[in-house]
């Protein structure tokens, strides 16, 4: 390949990332792997060439909500992280976190507010749910903490007001350790109560 080559914009890379954020976005698709199997089967390619990174993929959905969504974006990012802060505080004595697209900002209308919780009892985190009046399901929920190591671990999804909320437990100790992100790899950032109720002040 020459140097030429290797500077030209892929314009494949860009194609498939692009119909990925769509679907993520307008059909609520979670895992970026199936969306970029649909976008490439959407688009006509095969699925032998270049593929975009799960970063790629998330730069792509911020820049369609910018150019589509604009304030209304904003406001619906908002909109999450206020309903997240009331259970974080509700649940701060389990050091509740929040993660993944909403504290990022990526959110759309079909995301979930993904929580993190700190408890050598699963079982107490359901109590707690119990006392607010929630109605919670248990459910299982996979992280790595290597790459291409996942494991299982405990959780509750459940729904306040118009909410859709998916917790998972993680022991104590865990606490000091985040698992990879999907999007980039890297530990995820876990926002704090304060660093939720920051980013409502911004």
């Amino acid at each position: 390949m020459s140097r030429r080559d290797r500077h030209r914009p892929d314009h494949r890379r860009a194609s498939v990332a692009n119909e990925a954020a769509r679907l993520i976005m307008e059909q609520g698709l979670s895992d970026f792997r199936v969306a970029k199997a649909k976008a490439i089967e959407r688009l006509g390619l095969s699925s032998s060439g270049s593929l975009p990174s799960n970063e790629e993929i998330d730069a792509a959905l911020a820049e369609r909500a910018r150019i589509f969504s604009g304030e209304q974006h904003h406001q619906h990012v908002r909109e999450l992280r206020a309903a997240a802060l009331w259970i974080m505080r509700s649940l701060q004595v389990f050091n509740a976190r929040l993660v993944g697209s909403v504290l990022s900002g990526n959110a759309t209308r079909h995301s979930t507010i993904d929580l993190h919780v700190f408890s050598d009892s699963p079982e107490a985190v359901g109590s707690q749910l119990d006392a607010l009046g929630i109605a919670h399901r248990s459910a299982q929920f996979r992280h790595q903490f290597r790459p291409r190591q996942g494991e299982r671990f405990p959780g509750f999804r459940f729904a306040a007001e118009e909410f859709e909320y998916a917790a998972t437990v993680f022991t104590e100790t865990q606490r000091r350790r985040a698992p990879l992100s999907p999007v980039d790899g890297r530990p995820m950032q876990r926002g704090s109560v304060q660093d939720v109720e920051d980013l409502l002040l911004a």
